[in-house]
């Protein structure tokens, strides 16, 4: 089993019940997508049909170019032919040109196309289908996989089109000038599609083994760079090396096999195509010098061109309907993810009421999108949730909350503290029961007019490539300057931006790499604040920071707090003392509540964690110096 859930055998056993057959159906709903460029794909089949004429007629103009040259010499026919046989070739330039430009604008734009719906899905996914997907899989279907795929449908069409008009032209030319030279030459097809399709389908499993490899390969890479520290530390060297090394074997012996697949394929097609040159010179030449011969020595030369072309169109089609095969594990995992539907979104109701009042007059009392305007109690009734039916998270969880509460949640690691937060923010819904707001369940508001309302910090908070300015403005993109600057100084966060050289527009590198955790966790804070939200989630927002940074976090978040409702889950206790309400959390139930003194006096669940925590702050603070012992 791999880091990321899911091993090699099963993600083998996927592709190759993929590439079994063509399912018809699959890639019938794949080439809607290709729809809005009908017109380029309409002009590569124009140019694929123009081509494959010029190529079946190039050999006949060298045809009767000879036999004129040989019967007449130079004259007005011959020059004549001679024009035809360069108009012929100019053609087959532009078409080549324009085969080539139409295939790159549609392969780009069904690629911009896919890309976009498929971020725009993933946008809207909820996040349980993010659970159980690693972020490594959703990349590679947004990039290589959209690449491969949007390449393939015009190159496919064109060749099916070239390919299979060229053979019937070739086939009927012969016929129509020898069809006793046509079948001698024929009798290459049967071996040289047998070739194609035996050697096509190897090359397919070892291109495949050598991607899959390569991937194992660039994963084992990247771990062992972010991970070369704890490697070090655990003198691991030696055993990675010996990881990599054994990726690197099955790598070379992938590509070895593929090498030498190529290697023998190429060279038996050429042999194959030259015996039906030789089939054609000795058969013709035996013709041409029989006393009663019909057949001329342009004939002869045209049959040894259309017998040496003959390979071209059989190869390319032979690889197009693998790349066909290869790529419908790649077309089923893409198409998935655009058919698969959120399992939250707004029920046909909502929808309905929010494009009611979206046309009716904006009243006073009525968001536009879907909720009222302000929360006066949210309430969970009898809330259960689990993600497996046998291992409930929540068990009838009940609990009411008004405007300048604030509900701490403490308790063991799994209890359920951040699964109530998700199931507020209606990243989840309730397996039973329900989340009122104003009286009212949150399945019949709009989703985006909750999420709109919360303001969320995380334990680990996350920034973007760009300045500070940028990251605080993220949360409300309408805000001008000050309003950023009184967001970040509401929070405290404006602290450490004054001593930056660039202020607010210091770039905060990638993930707010150039930023402390602190930091990145009170720009964080400002970008919430911004938003001006009416309930506010803190999954342990200072678990992570140092005494005299969570003093600021905490500082910031008495002052954003104060008229709102709140839900705290705390990791440090001392942070919650001032909570209007603390909830102990095990095992999805509420075990003990009241406030910090009232929890204190009961000496019970709260009382023991407090203690012991504030136990072991002491003698942390005494290791390291900052007091004496007492």
């Amino acid at each position: 089993m791999s880091r990321k859930g899911f091993s090699v055998s099963e993600l083998t056993f996927q592709e190759e019940e993929f590439s079994r057959q063509i399912d018809l159906g699959l890639w019938r709903r794949v080439v809607r997508h290709a729809k809005p460029y009908w017109r380029q794909l309409a002009g590569l089949c124009i140019a694929g049909l123009v081509v494959a004429g010029v190529d079946v007629m190039l050999p006949l103009s060298t045809a009767w170019l000879i036999d004129e040259a040989v019967a007449n010499g130079v004259g007005p026919r011959l020059w004549g032919l001679i024009g035809l046989y360069f108009t012929l070739c100019a053609a087959l330039c532009v078409c080549i040109w324009v085969f080539i430009e139409l295939a790159g604008q549609a392969a780009t734009g069904i690629a911009y196309d896919l890309r976009t719906q498929g971020f725009a899905r993933l946008q809207a996914l909820s996040f349980s289908y993010y659970d159980v997907r690693p972020v490594g899989w959703l990349v590679t279907r947004l990039t290589s996989d959209v690449t491969k795929l949007s390449s393939l449908i015009p190159w496919f069409l064109l060749d099916l089109v070239w390919g299979s008009l060229l053979l019937l032209g070739i086939t009927a030319a012969m016929f129509w000038l020898n069809w006793q030279l046509a079948l001698a030459v024929l009798v290459i097809v049967p071996p040289l599609s047998i070739a194609s399709v035996y050697f096509q389908r190897r090359l397919l499993d070892s291109s495949r083994n050598m991607r899959r490899t390569n991937s194992q390969i660039t994963a084992n890479f990247n771990e062992a760079i972010t991970g070369v520290r704890t490697t070090k530390a655990l003198v691991r060297e030696r055993e990675a090396l010996d990881e990599f090394q054994s990726l690197s074997g099955a790598m070379h012996s992938h590509c070895m096999r593929n090498s030498l697949q190529s290697a023998i394929y190429l060279p038996l097609v050429i042999t194959i195509g030259s015996l039906g040159v030789g089939l054609a010179l000795w058969r013709g030449g035996v013709d041409v010098l029989g006393p009663d011969s019909t057949l001329t020595l342009g004939v002869l030369i045209a049959f040894m061109q259309y017998a040496a072309l003959f390979h071209m169109p059989i190869e390319e089609l032979a690889r197009r309907f693998t790349d066909l095969q290869a790529a419908q594990a790649v077309a089923e995992r893409i198409q998935t993810l655009l058919d698969t539907e959120p399992e939250i979104q707004d029920s046909p109701e909502v929808v309905k009421q929010i494009e009611a009042t979206a046309i009716a007059e904006a009243k006073p009392n009525v968001a536009m999108d879907g909720g009222p305007a302000v929360i006066k109690r949210v309430e969970f009734r009898d809330v259960s949730f689990w993600y497996k039916p046998d291992e409930p998270v929540l068990k009838r969880f009940n609990l009411s909350v008004t405007p300048g509460e604030t509900i701490a949640l403490v308790g063991a690691t799994g209890g359920g503290k951040s699964t109530i937060a998700s199931v507020l923010a209606r990243f989840y819904e309730p397996c039973e029961g329900e989340v009122l707001i104003n009286g009212t369940d949150y399945r019949q508001r709009s989703l985006h007019w909750l999420q709109s309302n919360l303001g969320i910090v995380l334990q680990s908070p996350v920034l973007f490539s760009g300045s500070i300015r940028e990251n605080i403005r993220y949360g409300r993109l309408d805000a001008t300057d000050e309003q950023v600057e009184e967001a970040a100084t509401l929070v405290n966060a404006n602290v450490f931006i004054d001593e930056l050289d660039d202020g607010y527009e210091f770039e905060v590198g990638e993930a707010g790499s150039r930023l402390s955790t602190g930091q990145r966790q009170l720009v964080s804070l400002a970008r919430a604040v911004l938003a001006d939200p009416q309930i506010f989630i803190l999954d342990e927002a200072t678990s992570s920071v140092d005494t005299e940074t969570e003093r600021l976090i905490q500082d910031g978040i008495n002052r954003v707090l104060h008229g709102r409702i709140s839900f705290v889950i705390a990791h440090r206790l001392s942070t919650i003392r001032a909570a209007s309400r603390i909830l102990v959390i095990d095992s999805g139930r509420i075990v003990e509540h009241g406030t910090h003194e009232e929890l204190m006096a009961e000496r019970g669940r709260y009382h023991d964690l407090y203690v012991g925590q504030f136990a072991r702050q002491k003698e942390q603070a005494w290791l390291a110096g900052d007091e004496q012992p007492t």
